[in-house]
Formats: structure tokens, C-alpha cells, sequence
């Protein structure tokens, strides 16, 4: 298996007044582990320009993840998509990043900002070939990647940012370069850098966007696997192999709940240490030799949940996560930005104690909680495997 993977992350903001964004990425993952990554930008703002650019990105991003050539698919948005015959532009621009097995990406550019690719921490002008299909001047590349190569794609909002506010020219791409250049030494993941991106187009709109801006972040990045063990198994005879599978797993591990450190330690033959002290209103975190982080179950794994699903959105409670030191904020540090790979090991035993119908907690609820953040960690590009017992 190649041991580089693409993470990928990316963020939009709509034009003021707008309820819809006129942006759209489509990632579709394809069955050789290679990745179809299409940023399209509608004519326009609002409703019309929001279902111009997700026809856009549907119909590259299904047809190249299918195999066909790329001349087929501009061809085709050639013919379903015309050019606008008041304005003369098209009705809707685009960037493609195909990667292919996390070796070689091919980038294919039309009528967007062009795509900056760091390298080895600074720009890297890579080759770029002219291409006329379907009467569209394409540009299209093909790289070869390397650990920790950074690919930038944005729609023009980003370089028009501030005009008419704060620039009169706008924010020139030697400026944006440079921008990315200063956060990417930081070493932020996908996700944070094209955040930190449109955040900043957002100051210099003044926080009244005159446009649609996203920006799509790929890095590419050292595979990094990471075990989780959440409750004890169903049946009582199935702790030997549950817990034999879950420490002979390469990378670090994660337990949470009582009753499941309890078994990890008795495996281990190592004391675990509890704690009574709480950090804000998160329960204690223990400690066990032999396990990188012992956390409480259901509680915080629910608040990771929701850290997930704002991860994946508008990632707002970012600051709330990325600095704190409780447990629900730990786990989101190791599995959102630290982790690629990661491996549930769910014990299927019901807990007494959520039997009480004073209790909030049942166990389909903490089945939905494994579930949830399984879905959330795949739409952040991780790879999951998630294991019953």
C-alpha cells in the first residue's frame, strides 16, 4: 500500500444577502484509492449559480471518477452548460484534482484562479499544457507527488477579495502565495488552511462578501493509523480476542469508558490511575501504561461527535478543540488532524446503568454515536474500519 495519503479540506462563504453559495466542491473517491476533486464556480451568486456549479462538479467528478477521458467530460459540460450569450462567460468555471494513488496528480484548470502547489514549504511553478476542447481553453498538468506537497485551488473569489473594501486591485495571487506559503510552514491540515484561507478573503470583504469564495486544500501526507476501543464486548468470552486485536494494531491507541479501561488494564496487567478532577465540564482523563489516552465513554464521545460535524461544516468551534487538554478535545486533535487510518474495536455489551429510564443514555444511542463519527471521520478523507464485538 503507498504509505502517502490526500487529506482534504476546503471552505466556502456566500456572497452577502445570499442564502446559497455559488461555490461547490465534489470529491468522489474511486475504487483504486484515487481521488476526483472538483471545485466548480457558478456565473454569478445565489440559487441560479448555486445549481450551475453542482451540475458542474456532478457531472466531471462522476464521469472522470467512471473512467472516461477529460475531453468527453469538458466536452459534455461544453454542450449542457453554454456560454452566457449577454456576458459572454461561461456559465459556470472549474478546477480538477484528480490524484491517482496518492503518486500523480493531474490538474485541469478552466477559467479559475490557477492552482498553487507548495513544495518543500514554498511555490513550485509547475508545468502547465494549453488545451482547446470544445472550444475551451483548458490548462492541464500532471505532477508527480511527494510527502507534504500542498495543492491550493480557489474560485476567483479569493483574488477579488477586498475590491471595492479594503484593495482596490483585490488580493493579487503573489499575495495569496505568500499567505499560504506562512500558514502552510505552521504544518496545518487540509481543513485549517483552506479555512484560514477564506477567512481571511472574509476581512478583506469587511465581512460582506461581493462574491462567492472557496478554497480547496489537498495535502499530501504520511499514512498515520489510529485505534479506538469503546465499551466491552457483547459476550464475556470475546474480551481476549477483542483486546489482542486491538493492541497488536499498529499506531496509538485510544479507550474510552469505565468498564472498558478496566478490562484493557487487567489485559495489560498495568494499574490505571483515575482521576477525579474535570476539565471545564468534560470528565477525568486516566492513565494506563500502554495506552496513549483513557477517556470516559458516552459523554465525551458524544462532544466529539459534535466537534466532528462542525469539523466538517464551518469548523466555527475550531478554537474550542485545537488548544483545550479534556478528553473530548484530545480524541478530536488525534483523529481530525493527526490520524488517516483509524480502527473502531465496539463492544456490543449492554450497560445496566443506561437502563435507567432516568438516564438519557441507551445503547442504540451510543450505537448512533459510533456511527456518526465514523461518517463524519470518512467525510474528513480518513480511511475508517469499524469492528463489533
Amino acid at each position: 500500500m503507498n504509505e502517502l495519503c490526500c487529506e482534504i479540506g476546503y471552505k466556502s462563504i456566500r456572497h452577502v444577502g445570499e442564502q446559497l453559495c455559488g461555490d461547490h466542491v465534489d470529491v468522489v473517491e474511486q475504487e483504486d484509492g484515487s481521488a476526483v476533486i472538483v471545485l466548480a464556480d457558478g456565473l454569478g451568486s445565489g440559487v441560479k449559480a448555486s445549481i450551475l456549479s453542482t451540475l458542474t462538479g456532478k457531472i466531471v467528478s462522476t464521469m472522470l471518477a467512471a473512467g472516461l477521458s477529460l475531453e468527453e467530460c469538458v466536452e459534455t459540460i461544453a454542450a449542457t452548460l453554454p456560454v452566457c450569450s449577454v456576458r459572454n462567460l461561461a456559465y459556470s468555471t472549474f478546477t480538477i484534482l484528480h490524484i491517482i494513488q496518492n503518486r500523480t496528480a493531474e490538474i485541469i484548470q478552466y477559467d479559475n484562479p490557477p492552482v498553487i502547489v507548495l513544495r518543500d514549504q514554498v511555490n513550485w511553478e509547475y508545468p502547465r499544457q494549453e488545451m482547446t476542447i470544445g472550444g475551451k481553453l483548458v490548462y492541464r498538468s500532471v505532477i508527480r507527488l511527494q510527502e507534504n506537497d500542498v495543492l491550493i485551488a480557489m474560485s476567483d473569489g479569493c483574488p477579488h477579495a477586498g475590491i471595492g473594501f479594503s484593495n482596490s486591485f483585490g488580493w493579487k495571487q503573489e499575495e495569496i502565495t505568500s499567505f499560504m506559503e506562512a500558514m502552510n510552514y505552521c504544518g496545518y491540515s487540509a481543513k485549517l488552511l483552506s479555512s484560514l484561507l477564506v477567512d481571511e478573503c472574509d476581512k478583506l470583504y469587511g465581512g460582506r462578501p461581493g462574491d462567492d469564495a472557496t478554497a480547496c486544500v489537498v495535502r499530501m501526507r504520511r499514512r498515520v493509523p489510529m485505534n479506538i476501543l469503546f465499551g466491552p464486548p457483547r459476550n464475556r468470552d470475546d474480551v481476549k480476542r477483542m483486546m489482542s486485536l486491538f493492541f497488536a494494531k499498529e499506531g496509538k491507541h485510544i479507550v474510552c469508558g469505565g468498564t472498558t479501561s478496566a478490562l484493557a488494564a487487567k489485559w495489560l496487567k498495568k494499574p490505571l490511575k483515575t482521576s477525579l478532577e474535570f476539565v471545564g465540564d468534560m470528565p477525568p482523563i486516566a492513565r494506563l501504561e500502554g495506552v496513549d489516552l483513557v477517556t470516559e465513554g458516552v459523554f465525551t464521545v458524544n462532544r466529539v461527535v459534535e466537534y466532528a460535524k462542525d469539523f466538517i461544516g464551518d469548523n466555527a468551534r475550531y478554537d474550542e478543540w485545537s488548544r483545550q487538554k479534556d478528553a473530548a478535545s484530545l480524541i478530536s486533535q488525534l483523529l481530525f488532524e493527526e490520524a488517516t487510518d483509524i480502527s473502531f474495536y465496539v463492544g456490543r455489551a449492554i450497560n445496566p446503568a443506561h437502563q435507567n429510564p432516568d438516564l438519557p443514555i441507551t445503547f442504540s444511542i451510543k450505537m448512533n454515536l459510533v456511527q456518526n463519527l465514523s461518517d463524519a471521520l470518512q467525510k474528513m478523507g480518513k480511511r475508517v474500519k469499524v469492528s463489533y464485538f
